[in-house]
């Protein structure tokens, strides 16, 4: 890096140019291509075309410059520094520069090739730098061919592009191609760093590393980004400068939003999101700076507090550790990729503040939100986020029962001190409450699901309990001696929602032998009487949770016909689209329903064309 800024040039440069590296040594974050080239002079095995490749500002323009200005020195002290100034200014008669966005012609090749004929002035070689090369016609391109396969001895090519897939493969396969990397945050930081320690600026160390950041992997728009704050500085450059001067989201403000939305507070994220688009940010501004937040806070969470990762100082990289731990990184990902689905919208949108607050309420909401397959699978513990809160139990009333029903079957094996509550549910239908010998304790309500709290100040209270709830077949409520009883080992083992479903349907009545006998209940579905002409699922279920072969009987219920005939159900049980959707949401058809002038499938005519 060079210690002032260029004498030779009058007026103010900017530090873009002021400290633009000046040797192999000062290029930031290329040291593997400057060794190569580095060695490639001092083994005199140069090429006669080169090709850098990269993004805009990662140093290849001024790579090229410094590998001629290689090329070219001479021994002379005087004019060879003359020499070395002028090629890296661009000036020099011998190093060539030019633009192929406005010389992008056939005629302009030809002029190259004309000139390429002639020796270098004073220099050893005569080098040409193409900037922009894929901006060159094709035309163009095939006039160089030739030329660059078998230059003169004298000759020397660097193309410059930013878009190497525009460059014809025929140019490329003669040219040694170099790729330059986009430069890291702290090799970019250290950079500023130093260009501030010589311009004699304070600045905080958060400056820095944001300005690193916006630089997105350019130093050139790093230093120009750094030149902005600079200019409007009146003293030590801080975070409230940057954030007036470049219009970036309040870092304060995001955190608050991130934070709502962490903690699935709707009313603070929206209350939040109003602040942070009251500082003047466009609506996907805002969104790209909720979304830049949610990265770092995905890289805290899965690599921990290492600044060089995050690109933070080490205090900030353990607040993001801290933060992080409100979010899986699945959710992470997703809400990242709902900030960039919406912030394409809001950009073409009439309503784009519609989308923004919907976009973050959605992320506050993102636990009711859950993947639909993992809640159909009923895999609850990857549907919800297991660091935000659960289903309440009003949301998951199977789980509740199966885990009630435990304590009432210990309850009537033994006494309870009288300090401890025992919660007993008792589950019964109006149709059951009507039965002779089943009536409901004075003051109680007869509904669907029941659970009685009761002190337990002696174990007669408890088993009276389960004696409004169990048939008197099952006065203990369990089977074989063993605990919990019979309809809870049934709910425990309905694991999937189909199942779930089917015991919704009913109620337990009485287990008598291998016989199991339920009830089903008044709010029953629909899809009961298809349970009721199919029991077969539902006797392996119950054949797998009571350890033996069980038949199914249904209480009180005539087993009605199925809504269609066997060959309609075999045939859309049959057909793929069917096939998918029952494996995907574990279902089963209960109805089937032709619409108004489709053909009516069961008819033997159609059976016969789709056998054929």
């Amino acid at each position: 890096m060079p210690e002032t800024a260029t004498e030779t040039v009058p007026g103010y440069q900017v530090l873009a140019r002021r400290y633009r590296s000046r040797s192999f040594g000062e290029v930031v974050g290329q040291e593997s291509i400057a060794e190569t080239l580095e060695r490639a002079i001092d083994r005199d095995r140069t090429a006669h075309a080169y090709l850098f490749c990269g993004t805009r500002g990662v140093g290849k323009t001024s790579m090229a410059r410094i590998f001629a200005r290689a090329l070219n020195a001479t021994e002379s002290a005087g004019e060879g520094q003359a020499v070395e100034d002028a090629i890296l200014r661009g000036e020099d008669m011998d190093v060539v520069e030019i633009d192929g966005a406005s010389n992008n012609g056939v005629q302009d090749a030809r002029d190259l090739i004309a000139n390429a004929s002639i020796r270098p002035a004073r220099s050893p070689f005569k080098i040409y730098i193409i900037d922009e090369v894929h901006m060159l016609s094709n035309a163009a391109f095939n006039a160089l061919l030739k030329t660059m396969e078998e230059p003169p001895s004298h000759v020397k090519f660097i193309l410059c592009t930013t878009e190497p897939h525009k460059v014809l493969p025929t140019i490329q396969s003669r040219c040694q191609r170099f790729d330059f990397r986009p430069i890291s945050v702290p090799g970019i930081a250290a950079h500023l760093a130093d260009v501030l320690a010589r311009e004699s600026i304070e600045a905080d160390e958060a400056v820095v590393l944001r300005v690193a950041r916006l630089a997105n992997g350019s130093m050139r728009d790093g230093l120009s980004i750094l030149e902005r704050i600079v200019a409007a500085a009146d003293g030590r450059l801080d975070a409230e400068l940057l954030e007036r001067v470049l219009g970036v989201p309040p870092e304060d403000i995001v955190r608050d939003v991130v934070s709502a939305i962490g903690g699935g507070d709707l009313a603070g994220t929206l209350r939040a999101m109003a602040t942070l688009l009251g500082e003047g940010l466009a609506p996907e501004r805002a969104l790209d700076g909720i979304a830049e937040r949610f990265r770092l806070l995905l890289s805290a969470g899965v690599c921990g507090a290492d600044p060089e990762i995050l690109g933070t100082g080490p205090e900030e990289a353990a607040a993001l550790v801290d933060e992080a731990s409100n979010f899986e990184p699945e959710q992470l990902v997703h809400m990242i990729a709902l900030c960039d689905a919406a912030s394409a919208r809001v950009r073409v949108s009439a309503s784009p503040r519609a989308i923004l607050d919907a976009a973050v309420a959605r992320m506050a909401m993102s636990e009711r939100f859950a993947r639909a397959a993992s809640l159909l699978a009923g895999d609850t513990d990857t549907a919800t986020p297991s660091k935000k809160k659960s289903l309440t139990a009003a949301e998951s009333p199977r789980t509740t029962e199966a885990s009630v029903a435990q304590p009432v079957t210990g309850a009537a094996t033994g006494p309870k001190p009288e300090s401890t509550p025992v919660i007993a549910r008792a589950v019964e239908s109006p149709t059951k409450a009507a039965t002779p010998g089943k009536s409901d304790p004075p003051g109680d309500s007869v509904t669907p699901e029941r659970r009685v709290v009761a002190s337990a100040t002696s174990a007669a209270a408890v088993n009276d309990a389960a004696s409004a709830t169990d048939p008197p077949a099952e006065k203990a409520g369990d089977i074989d001696g063993e605990s919990p009883g019979p309809w809870a080992r049934l709910e425990a083992a309905a694991t999937t929602p189909r199942h779930r479903a089917m015991l919704a349907d009913f109620e337990f009545d009485r287990l008598e032998g291998n016989d199991l006998r339920l009830r089903r209940r008044d709010e029953a579905s629909p899809g009961a009487d298809w349970t009721v002409s199919h029991p077969e699922s539902l006797e392996r279920m119950a054949s797998e949770a009571l350890g033996r072969r069980i038949r199914v009987e249904f209480v009180g219920v005539a087993a009605s016909e199925p809504a269609s005939t066997p060959i309609v159900e075999h045939d859309v049980e049959s057909h793929p689209l069917v096939a998918d959707a029952m494996e995907l949401f574990d279902a089963h058809v209960v109805q089937v329903r032709r619409i108004d002038g489709s053909p009516k499938v069961e008819e033997p005519v159609a059976r016969t064309e789709r056998e054929d």
